[in-house]
């Protein structure tokens, strides 16, 4: 929103959210009937009218490549311009960047209802075509130059252009974020090549339609934020630079407001002085590049069928909310299929995510492109296996300090919590961390002080193990249902603190630890206020199976400083700003600066890596607590201090 919204600032159908496309369906309707009719009776058909809406699916389409292409580049890219944070804010002030699709497509149908000189357009006319380009380069290049000029005059741009200026890190969609008012003025100038072709007689469908995809084409050009236009087109016809901008020409007006005002043709700025000074510079710095190494990188993969489409790569207003089960997901994960498919066959290695930084730690995540289902099937486990130690491999060539095991990448089947890699490589230099350490502080965080016995449900694991040692060490009773995990656990935990380990068959404990599964059964054992606390990187029952009289904790996780930049999608189902506690160990082992792995049977240590992570600006995470702030005091707290 502007800084003081001014007339017709919010679009007309803003309160009507996705449902904006049902004004679509009724013209697209009467368009394709018309059209079938015609041919059915052996007539032409109205081709405007009839390609309005394939149009309108190919911007769609069009413009999510664009995000995520520009997505993928700014997160590994050394052409990237602006290195400054992108937030949620932002993603959530551009999530409308359709509004002005369905405009286009909504003035399309009126003018070809009610103009008959838009009605029966062959498919080409090439005079069409030049008369467009003619009219582009001088009216309508020439006006938006001084009507942009004009809306950074105070008024206007209080009003109006600020909202779009709100966004210093651009990205493709910035360039269409503008309030109605606006973005109805620019709909004039580009009338103007279009309404002319059409009063000379010299209109086409593919002009009309081919005219808007060139200014989708040059908007996300220009706010795309990294340089992908090649010097050697300048090299070889110099002029071009006076009717061509770059991402870079383009990205010095959003970081310094006064410059650069042209639409796509640089010439209007050199002719009356507003270039800015530092243009070709600027160019030439982020055309060569420059190489930043990671020091942290993050390994996760993918999880349920929808999650690639969650990934900061995908749909970014997706992306910026937890991933949830629903109706929506289960459209999302069917849209998926298809490119789930590609990346099982053709994706050999984890691709780059997203790129954070805090203070002078360079962050970085990686996505293994396989499905929790493949990590947990006997057909493909040694390809995984294989994935993950490329992945490995590419983090110490890259130069990481750190490189952090995410979800099943760090299973013990798979590579022992990560160990295998160290001995297959004893000198490996990256430090391998699992994050066992933290995570386990953050579950001893979800425990309400003054708790006597906890009931542990699950299965062994190394974070099961470390767990049960700490709960013993502050002389809390463990109830273990299972005689298979009691044994086990008898023969890890220390024999002066045995005796915290009882197995027993009572269900009568107020705070249950809990794995990757609870089952039904389970849960109706549980009594009334009961405190599900998940120590599992997974969460263990979904929404609908939960009870309303008891309470859900969430998976261990921590909210990450403010210090943290870039952060603009969630991880899987955790909230904004939620980091788990498994990938915050590694930055947290980084900034300590720490040099030894925990892998294996190797810890850190638990109250270490707590007070770490708290001295470093992380704080404690739990759903409960956000909800309930007159909450009691929590175990670790004491630990902490």
């Amino acid at each position: 929103m502007a800084s003081k919204p001014g007339p017709l600032t919010r679009w007309p159908w803003h309160d009507l959210g996705n449902y904006k496309y049902a004004l679509v369906v009724p013209w697209a309707a009467y368009s394709t009937y018309s059209f079938a009719a015609a041919k059915v009776r052996g007539e032409e058909g109205d081709l405007l009218s009839f390609f309005v809406l394939p149009t309108v699916l190919l911007r769609l389409l069009y413009t999510q490549l664009w995000i995520s292409i520009s997505r993928h580049q700014t997160a590994r890219s050394k052409h990237r311009i602006v290195s400054k944070s992108l937030d949620f804010d932002q993603v959530d002030r551009e999530r409308n960047w359709d509004d002005q699709i369905i405009l286009t497509a909504l003035l399309y149908y009126v003018f070809n209802s009610v103009m008959p000189m838009t009605q029966g357009l062959p498919w080409w006319n090439s005079g069409g075509l030049v008369l467009t380009a003619l009219l582009h380069l001088g009216p309508v290049e020439f006006l938006y130059y001084w009507i942009h000029r004009a809306l950074h005059h105070h008024y206007l741009y209080a009003r109006y252009h600020s909202h779009h200026h709100a966004s210093i890190v651009t990205e493709p969609i910035t360039s269409v974020i503008h309030p109605f008012a606006e973005e109805a003025v620019y709909f004039g100038l580009f009338a103007i090549p279009l309404l002319s072709m059409m009063a000379t007689g010299t209109g086409s469908v593919a002009v009309a339609n081919g005219y808007l995809v060139y200014i989708d084409f040059m908007n996300y050009l220009g706010h795309c934020n990294f340089e992908l236009v090649p010097k050697v087109l300048f090299d070889m016809f110099p002029p071009l630079r006076f009717l061509m901008y770059t991402p870079s020409f383009h990205s010095l007006h959003h970081t310094q407001f006064r410059t650069n005002y042209s639409l796509f043709v640089p010439f209007y700025d050199y002719l009356y002085g507003t270039m800015d000074k530092s243009s070709e510079d600027l160019y030439e710095r982020t055309v060569h590049g420059r190489e930043e190494a990671p020091d942290v990188v993050h390994l996760t993969h993918l999880t349920a069928p929808g999650s690639l489409l969650h990934t900061r790569l995908g749909f970014a207003s997706v992306a910026s909310t937890p991933l949830a089960s629903g109706p929506f997901t289960a459209a999302l994960a069917l849209a998926e299929r298809p490119l789930a498919v590609l990346a099982s066959v053709f994706g050999r290695t984890a691709f780059r995510s997203e790129a954070n930084r805090m203070g002078k730690l360079n962050i970085e995540t990686w996505v293994v492109p396989r499905y929790t289902s493949q990590y947990t099937s006997k057909k493909d486990g040694y390809g995984v296996s294989r994935l993950i130690e490329k992945a490995v491999s590419d983090a110490e060539a890259s130069g990481a300090a750190v490189l952090t095991l995410g979800l099943l990448n760090q299973g013990y089947e798979l590579n022992r919590n990560g160990e295998l890699y160290v001995i297959r490589k004893p000198s490996l230099k990256t430090k391998i961390v699992d994050g066992t350490s933290l995570a386990v502080a953050a579950v001893l965080h979800m425990i309400a002080r003054g708790t006597k016995d906890v009931l542990l449900l699950g299965k062994e694991s190394k974070v099961v193990s470390v767990l049960a040692q700490a709960l013993c060490e502050r002389e809390i009773q463990i109830r273990v249902a299972d005689e298979n995990l009691y044994e086990t656990l008898k023969q890890q935990i220390s024999p002066e603190l045995q005796s915290h380990l009882v197995l027993s068959c009572s269900y009568s404990s107020k705070v249950w630890l809990i794995g990757d599964e609870l089952t039904a059964q389970e849960q109706e054992r549980a009594r009334p206020g009961v405190h599900f606390v998940p120590y599992s990187q997974f969460p263990p029952t979904p929404r609908s199976d939960t009870r309303g009289d008891c309470v859900y904790h969430s998976t261990p996780a921590l909210v990450v400083p403010d210090s943290y930049e870039n952060l603009h999608a969630c991880e899987n189902w955790l909230p904004r700003r939620v980091m788990s506690a498994w990938r915050a160990a590694g930055i947290v082992h980084a900034l300590e600066k720490w040099g030894s792995h925990e892998c294996g049977d190797a810890v850190t240590g638990v109250d270490k890596a707590w007070r770490a992570a708290l001295a470093h600006g992380f704080r404690p995470y739990d759903v409960h607590r956000q909800h309930h702030d007159d909450g009691p005091k929590l175990q670790a707290d004491a630990d902490a201090n």
